[in-house]
This record gives structure tokens, sequence and C-alpha cells, in this order.
């Protein structure tokens, strides 16, 4: 079998002429055009390397965003602040009421921006054609096994067969492509590597690994026990033949490549090990309209009072932008000063 080549240090990006105007641009010349927003922090899994399975204490409602003050923001970034990509997450999004409406107005939207959505799945073979009419693009879905009882020990809910129909469901109402995120957790799944990728080729999905990142509500995650790209590379290689995909990687997390000679590819965003923090080019909104620079920041910047105390469209954009200059290099996982967010992934969005 081929032995994949290393992953490749990611590109960064030339500085923007003039911080703090125009768009997202921070001091170290990145801009950002790709918006993640988190609709809920509410999901129907416990995922472990997620949240405790009791769940977690959920916002109130009244601190969450309505239907329009999330349009509203959406707006105020593809129209004044450059944003092209949004990528509608949780928690678990398809939990959100309002949440074919809000992928319509974005849709709407000019520039129209590309509209893109991660959910569980959970949900998704009743909704997909709603979304499909709605504009949606296209959507990733996360699945760490296809074993039934393993996704019960990891999930602590019994609805694999759910996930698999909602992937079928968005394959045949046109959201494609259909992408499918997984994460191996030692000692749990890391024998679904095979599997899931064979699964994926089978059914024309895309799949990506993604290194265990230290977002987990009970701060127990440690990095001697990941399970890193390196290894997920290894399983793969065991059986299948890999050759890295020439396409250009740009600002992508996930570095591809090509199935048994075939134009089929897997990917492995490796967020910890080979981080690519020096081509980032996201922003983050919470459910409570909090701007986030990152998934590993410590700090937020409030729009959601701001906007409820009247602001205006450019006085909140300037405030977006000004949030945009505090962002940090790289995520300091490696730092020995690290600390891990206080929010959880399922609070900040994936």
């Amino acid at each position: 079998m081929t032995t994949p080549s290393p992953l490749p240090d990611p590109v960064v990006r030339a500085p923007a002429p003039v911080p703090g105007s125009g768009g997202l641009v921070d001091r170290h010349g990145r801009t950002a055009i790709d918006l993640r927003v988190s609709l809920t922090d509410r999901c129907n899994l416990r995922c472990s390397y997620c949240m405790p399975p009791e769940g977690l204490q959920w916002l109130p409602k009244v601190e969450q965003l309505t239907d329009d003050e999330v349009v509203r923001l959406v707006r105020i970034g593809v129209e004044q602040l450059g944003i092209r990509e949004v990528r509608f997450t949780g928690g678990e999004p398809l939990l959100r009421p309002g949440l074919t409406g809000i992928v319509a107005a974005t849709t709407a939207l000019l520039p129209r921006p590309e509209v893109s959505l991660t959910t569980n799945a959970i949900g998704l073979s009743r909704m997909a054609p709603a979304l499909a009419e709605a504009g949606l693009d296209r959507l990733n879905v996360s699945l760490d096994t296809l074993d039934r009882e393993r996704f019960r020990q990891l999930t602590h809910r019994d609805r694999l067969p759910d996930v698999l129909a909602g992937l079928q469901a968005a394959k045949d109402a046109g959201l494609t492509p259909v992408k499918v995120n997984a994460v191996l957790l030692r000692g749990i799944n890391e024998d679904d590597a095979v599997p899931l990728l064979e699964y994926c080729l089978e059914h024309g999905y895309e799949l990506r690994f993604i290194e265990q990142m230290p977002l987990d509500a009970h701060h127990a995650w440690t990095r001697g026990e990941m399970v890193t790209a390196e290894d997920i590379l290894a399983r793969l290689t065991a059986t299948h033949t890999l050759v890295p995909d020439v396409e250009e990687r740009g600002a992508a997390p996930a570095e591809r490549w090509l199935v048994d000679g075939t134009d089929l590819t897997v990917g492995v965003i490796a967020s910890v090990t080979r981080s690519f923090c020096g081509a980032c080019d996201r922003t983050r909104l919470t459910a409570d309209g909090q701007i986030r620079n990152c998934l590993f920041a410590r700090e937020e910047s409030d729009l959601r009072t701001a906007m409820r105390e009247g602001a205006t469209d450019a006085e909140l954009a300037d405030r977006w932008r000004i949030a945009t200059l505090t962002k940090l290099p790289g995520h300091g996982i490696d730092d020995p000063s690290f600390l891990q967010p206080s929010r959880p992934m399922s609070a900040i969005g994936g």
C-alpha cells in the first residue's frame, strides 16, 4: 500500500491592505469570509467527546438570538463584511424550529453566499426536501461508527438507523456533496476507520476524519490519548492505496487523498497535530449573539446586546471588524499555558 505523504504546512495568506475597514481582517493578514452560525446549544445526542450523558444547562430562550436577529447579523456579514460562505451549526441545528426560514432568507441575500449545514442527521429524512427547497447547498453529517451498539455507547442514544436514513435523504434531495465527519476515540471506535471509508465510498459520500479536540464539556481531553492524523492514515493505508490530492488546499481544513486510483477522496482534519491556523478564514457567531474568532478562543465580543439596544447595521459591522482585530495567530494547544475554552463545542458551534 502507498504510504501517504506528510501533511503540508498551511499557506499563510498575504496581508490585507487596511485592517479594520472593509471586510473582516485581522492583524495577521487573514480575511474571514467563512461564517459559522450556531443556531442552538441543544442536541438530541450525548456524544462522549462533547457533553455528559445528562446533558448541559441550556441557554435561556431570552438569551438566544431570534430568527430575525440571526438573519440580520448574517445579512450584515454578507452585504457589508465580505462573508461568502455561511455554515449553520448547533448543538443540533435541526432542533431550531425556524431553520428552513433562516436558510431561505440567507440564500436570498446578494451576493448569494454558499450555504451549508452541519448536523447529526436525526430528523433529516423528514427535513431534507424542505431544506433543499429553501436553497441549502450541501451538508456535513457527523457519524463516528456504523456499529449500532457502539453508536449507542458513543452517543447514549440508539439512533444509528435515523442517521443513515438522513444521509440517504440528503443525497436524494440533491444536497451534495454529502460529507461525513468522523472522530475516532482511542480504545472505542478506532476499528471503524476502514468500515466508514468503505461505506462512504460505496454511497458516494465524502469522508473526513477529524482529530478529537479539547472542546468536551467535562475537560477530559488529553493529547496523549488522542487518535492522531498519522494514526488514522496508518489504518487506512493498511487496506487502501492513498495518493495525495494535488488540488490546491487553500483555506480548507482537510488534507485530502485519492483512494485506490479513483477520483473519490478521503480527508483528514489534523486540527491539533498539524494546525492550519495560518490559513484560517473563519469567524463564528454563537446562538446567543457572541462573535468568536476561533473554536479555542477564551474571549468573545457581544453583538446581541448592542443590537437589542438599537445599534445600526453600520455600528454592528464596525463592532465585528474590531472584534476580528483581536484574533490570535493560532489556537495555542501546544503552548504550556493553553487553557481549554469554558464553552464546550455544543455551545460554540462546529
